[in-house]
Protein backbone atom coordinates (compact mmCIF):
# COMPACT_ATOMS: atom_id res chain seq x y z
CA UNK A 1 0.00 0.00 0.00
CA UNK A 2 1.49 3.32 -1.04
CA UNK A 3 0.93 6.18 1.36
CA UNK A 4 0.42 9.67 -0.03
CA UNK A 5 1.88 12.45 2.08
CA UNK A 6 0.31 15.90 1.77
CA UNK A 7 2.53 18.97 1.64
CA UNK A 8 1.09 19.91 5.06
CA UNK A 9 2.14 16.50 6.41
CA UNK A 10 5.67 16.87 5.03
CA UNK A 11 6.01 20.36 6.53
CA UNK A 12 4.86 19.16 9.97
CA UNK A 13 7.43 16.35 9.82
CA UNK A 14 10.23 18.71 8.71
CA UNK A 15 9.38 21.21 11.46
CA UNK A 16 9.10 18.61 14.23
CA UNK A 17 11.45 15.77 13.25
CA UNK A 18 13.71 16.52 16.24
CA UNK A 19 11.01 15.10 18.55
CA UNK A 20 11.97 11.66 17.20
CA UNK A 21 15.52 12.04 15.89
CA UNK A 22 18.63 13.58 17.48
CA UNK A 23 19.56 15.30 14.24
CA UNK A 24 17.59 16.20 11.10
CA UNK A 25 16.94 13.35 8.69
CA UNK A 26 15.52 15.65 5.98
CA UNK A 27 15.98 19.27 4.99
CA UNK A 28 13.57 19.62 2.05
CA UNK A 29 10.03 18.48 1.32
CA UNK A 30 11.43 16.00 -1.21
CA UNK A 31 13.87 14.53 1.35
CA UNK A 32 11.06 14.34 3.93
CA UNK A 33 8.82 12.49 1.49
CA UNK A 34 11.59 10.04 0.55
CA UNK A 35 12.39 9.42 4.22
CA UNK A 36 8.75 8.85 5.16
CA UNK A 37 8.32 6.46 2.23
CA UNK A 38 11.49 4.57 3.23
CA UNK A 39 10.34 4.05 6.82
CA UNK A 40 6.75 3.38 5.71
CA UNK A 41 5.26 6.16 7.81
CA UNK A 42 1.47 6.06 8.12
CA UNK A 43 -1.18 8.79 8.19
CA UNK A 44 -4.28 8.03 10.25
CA UNK A 45 -7.56 9.92 10.53
CA UNK A 46 -7.97 9.75 14.30
CA UNK A 47 -6.25 9.05 17.60
CA UNK A 48 -8.23 5.78 17.79
CA UNK A 49 -6.56 4.71 14.53
CA UNK A 50 -3.17 5.70 15.98
CA UNK A 51 -3.88 3.49 19.01
CA UNK A 52 -5.02 0.59 16.79
CA UNK A 53 -1.95 0.90 14.55
CA UNK A 54 0.45 0.98 17.49
CA UNK A 55 -1.23 -2.02 19.15
CA UNK A 56 -1.04 -3.96 15.86
CA UNK A 57 2.67 -3.05 15.71
CA UNK A 58 3.17 -4.65 19.10
CA UNK A 59 3.44 -1.51 21.20
CA UNK A 60 1.82 -1.51 24.62
CA UNK A 61 -0.36 1.60 24.46
CA UNK A 62 -3.56 0.44 26.17
CA UNK A 63 -2.70 2.22 29.42
CA UNK A 64 -1.83 5.52 27.72
CA UNK A 65 -4.30 8.40 27.82
CA UNK A 66 -5.14 10.11 24.51
CA UNK A 67 -2.91 13.01 25.58
CA UNK A 68 0.01 10.67 26.30
CA UNK A 69 -0.53 8.85 23.00
CA UNK A 70 -0.61 12.14 21.08
CA UNK A 71 2.62 13.20 22.83
CA UNK A 72 4.48 9.99 21.83
CA UNK A 73 7.66 10.83 19.93
CA UNK A 74 6.58 8.84 16.86
CA UNK A 75 3.19 10.58 16.60
CA UNK A 76 2.98 13.89 14.71
CA UNK A 77 -0.43 15.61 15.01
CA UNK A 78 -1.41 17.27 11.71
CA UNK A 79 -3.42 20.51 11.48
CA UNK A 80 -6.41 18.83 9.79
CA UNK A 81 -6.96 16.39 12.66
CA UNK A 82 -4.98 13.54 11.14
CA UNK A 83 -1.84 11.97 12.62
CA UNK A 84 1.46 10.97 11.04
CA UNK A 85 3.11 7.93 12.64
CA UNK A 86 6.86 7.56 12.04
CA UNK A 87 8.69 4.60 13.51
CA UNK A 88 12.23 5.76 14.22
Amino acid sequence: MTQEYSEECLKVFLDNQEQLFDEPVAETLEEAEAFLEDCMAVVTDSLDEVRDYMEESGMDVQDLSDEELEAASEVFPLPGGQYLIVEG
